[in-house]
């Protein structure tokens, strides 16, 4: 019998039963049955095992067009015929977007059939791995994704004749940031033992320990996962890291409810099937515990989310569609960039009692170039809930993405395109009936704010955290040894930030000295003395090993910010002045550059797209003013931008807030007319610049690749850039002349 003529049944609730109810079993259902088309990437085969546990896109006797967006076109499910009450275990499908044109076999992109026939993400992950050969296949790499990194290639590394130069990439799960004392040891000490001798701190608040060689895979997860780590769902078509606000107050209790929800959901999603023990420690299996209330939450299927008897009950064979990324936050704080998420949270008290949550969906940051249809999206209010229903809500969530989000064209599978394809009217009605009642209507919140948590703060509790600034996460040479150092001596646990900062938690008051001195000694600066554009700065690794990058990033921000400040100077700026500045090597925003206040990507060799509106609180997702910037220009094209910032802004104005004021054609109107020579800043406010070609960019000096290398070395060591490694061995060498 061909697939299309059979019938499904779909279960939909009577009525919306009370808080009770929904969590202890509620009446029976009535039977919607109906003739529908198979899913975007789902064949005939899976159609039918999907059957075990769905749940339905429209109420009963609803007609649905079942498209999604302009690409998904085709019948859509007709026919409603009344079956009675149903029996509880009755099998439950959904019936999802249907397949473009009137083709029988539905489109899938190849991801998709390396899922399902993985055997829940293990076949041929194992055997390559027990190869010689130093780099694994492309299915292989799929879904070592999924374990927590990717098969990268250091292109500058390639050796002429003998093609790529393969080493790998191992990303962390941390939920909130958190790090216990034993586990930054091991990585510290992993990076230098299976690393490139650096540790990276990411946006999403996790490590990445970049250039393991394949021999030293197994090694090094299994390190990880022995000393109270796990990488597991890091990467790939998963629920990714959940970040959370970290600031570690004892006195806020709002803190600890965002960062303990941050770790549930990060339990509740993690996958069920024992693959990645069967990969990483040879199918033994390590204690953890989770709390009863996430595995019930987890297991509960009276409203069709789950696949019975699944090794997988959320995600069965096939996963999600793409990446999924959950953020958890209080109300005011926006440090985490919290509608920047798949779904966003938002604990919310009220008189000191915690009431429940704000969900916001739909965010997310990736796009291409010169494709319109896909684009950065700030997540939209969903609604509201009880704090006992959070995790059910974020189950229902994740179960429609899973059941409608786009499996046949990667580019349009995030949760934030069918949000954007159906609206937030039809996404609500779906998204209930996995969860079994309404939303309430959002609450009212406080303004968000930005905060970086740098410097000395006290926790509360009568200790200290100390935020210290890690420029663009890269953690290495003496600053690296000097962190060990004052955590190992004062076993202290450590946060990592959103901004890719760090946290040293739980400081006794009279530690404080001897870590200042020990840091201090090793060069590492205080947040007061870092330029105000560098502490709020970020950048994604770029070049040379992110297979996505078209330029730099990491490495090439240091320097552009420098000769940003030489430019704000210019104008009359002060050294206070600042504004949120973010870098990425490709469209795909892993730094989060579209809610900066100036967003750098990449578009070229040496050449940058520029992104201006963004706002201090990362609220609002900022647009494209430029193509095509080059490196060696953008002092001549942001001059007049910062000029008329500085002219004409209402005192205390922030950079992104100017730029909205005003509007892109009023700031291409005044760079029309901009002479150079016309602004004359205060001489308080001017730092000499009379080496500075002011007019276009800053000189370039060659030199020999002997001595280039030893600055390079020379930088990594002291933990700084090669601008400013080169400026203080010419400043050391003419200061000995005189």
């Amino acid at each position: 019998m061909n697939w299309k003529s059979r019938y499904f049944a779909r279960v939909f609730p009577r009525g919306r039963a009370s808080d009770d109810a929904h969590r202890s079993g509620g009446d029976a259902a009535d039977v919607d049955v109906k003739r529908a088309r198979a899913p975007h990437g789902v064949n005939a085969t899976t159609m039918f095992a999907m059957t075990r546990a769905r749940a339905p896109l429209a109420r009963a006797g609803e007609r649905r067009d079942g498209a999604v967006g302009k690409h998904a076109t085709g019948g859509a499910a007709r026919g409603t015929a009344r079956v009675g009450r149903a029996r509880r275990g009755l099998i439950v499908t959904n019936v999802a977007t249907p397949s473009k044109g009137s083709s029988d076999a539905p489109k899938r992109s190849k991801v998709e059939i390396i899922k399902e026939n993985s055997d829940y993400l293990r076949h041929p992950l194992i055997a390559e791995l027990a190869t010689e050969a130093s780099f694994i296949s492309e299915d292989a790499a799929q879904l070592y994704k999924f374990h927590g990194g990717y098969q990268q290639d250091d292109r500058e590394k390639r050796a002429f004749g003998e093609g790529k130069f393969y080493q790998f990439m191992m990303r962390t799960k941390q939920p909130a940031g958190k790090v216990p004392n034993k586990l930054y040891l091991t990585m510290d000490d992993l990076a230098n033992t299976h690393g490139n001798g650096t540790l990276r701190l990411t946006t999403r608040q996790t490590y990445q320990l970049h250039g393991i060689l394949k021999s030293d895979l197994k090694a090094t997860f299994s390190t990880v996962i022995r000393n109270m780590g796990s990488t597991l769902g890091a990467c790939g078509d998963i629920n990714r890291n959940v970040t959370a606000s970290p600031a570690p107050y004892a006195n806020k209790p709002e803190y600890a409810i965002a960062q303990d929800l941050a770790s549930d959901i990060a339990d509740l999603l993690a996958p069920q099937s024992g693959a990645y023990y069967d990969v990483w420690l040879d199918g033994e299996q390590i204690m953890t515990a989770e709390k009863p209330e996430v595995t019930a939450a987890r297991m509960e299927n009276r409203n069709g989310t789950n696949f019975e008897g699944s090794p997988e009950p959320i995600y069965g064979t096939l996963f999600l569609p793409r990446k999924f990324k959950v953020g958890v936050t209080v109300e005011g704080d926006n440090h985490i960039d919290v509608l920047t998420n798949d779904i966003g949270i938002v604990v919310v008290m009220r008189d000191g009692k915690h009431v429940g949550y704000n969900i916001y969906v739909g965010g997310g940051m990736g796009r291409s170039h010169r494709n319109e249809e896909t684009f950065p999206r700030a997540a939209t209010l969903l609604g509201f809930c009880a704090p006992r229903d959070i995790l059910y809500a974020v189950k229902a969530i994740v179960c429609t993405q899973r059941d409608y989000g786009r499996r046949d064209d990667r580019k349009q599978s995030r949760l934030k395109y069918l949000v954007h394809a159906w609206g937030m009217e039809r996404f609500k009605t779906v998204t209930e009936q996995y969860y079994g009642k309404k939303f309430e209507e959002g609450k009212e919140l406080a303004p968000f704010e930005f905060p970086t948590y740098l410097g000395w703060n006290e926790q509360g509790d009568g200790k200290l955290w100390y935020g210290v600034h890690v420029q663009n996460g890269r953690l290495r040479g003496e600053m690296k040894k000097a962190l060990r150092n004052v955590i190992e001596r004062y076993e202290l646990p450590v946060r990592l930030t959103a901004q890719q900062d760090l946290l040293l938690t739980d400081v006794d008051p009279s530690w404080k000295a001897d870590i200042m001195n020990t840091l201090k000694a090793a060069g590492v600066k205080d947040a007061e003395d870092v330029d105000a554009l560098e502490r709020l700065s970020m950048a994604c690794p770029a070049l040379p090993l992110c297979g996505l990058a078209i330029t730099e990033a990491e490495r090439g921000l240091p320097e552009i910010n420098a000769r940003l400040r030489t430019v704000m100077t210019k104008v009359g700026l002060a050294a206070s002045d600042d504004l949120m500045i973010r870098m990425t090597g490709c469209p795909n925003g892993c730094a989060r550059p579209y809610m900066a206040e100036l967003g750098f990507v990449g578009d070229g060799p040496a050449s940058y797209q520029i992104w201006l509106g963004g706002t201090r609180a990362c609220t609002g997702v900022s647009q494209a003013y430029e193509d095509r910037v080059k490196v060696d220009n953008i002092e001549t094209f942001m001059e007049p931008i910062f000029a008329m910032w500085a002219q004409q802004r209402k005192s205390g104005e922030y950079f992104g807030d100017f730029i909205n004021r005003v509007g892109f054609e009023a700031l291409r109107a005044f760079g029309k007319s901009y002479v150079p020579s016309a602004v004359v800043a205060p001489a308080a406010a001017v730092a000499p610049v009379a080496s500075v070609d002011t007019a276009g960019r800053l000189p370039r000096v060659m030199v020999e690749r002997n001595a280039f290398e030893a600055l390079q070395a020379y930088a990594e060591k002291h933990n700084t850039t090669l601008t400013q490694a080169t400026t203080d061995a010419i400043m050391k060498m003419i200061a000995a002349d005189k």
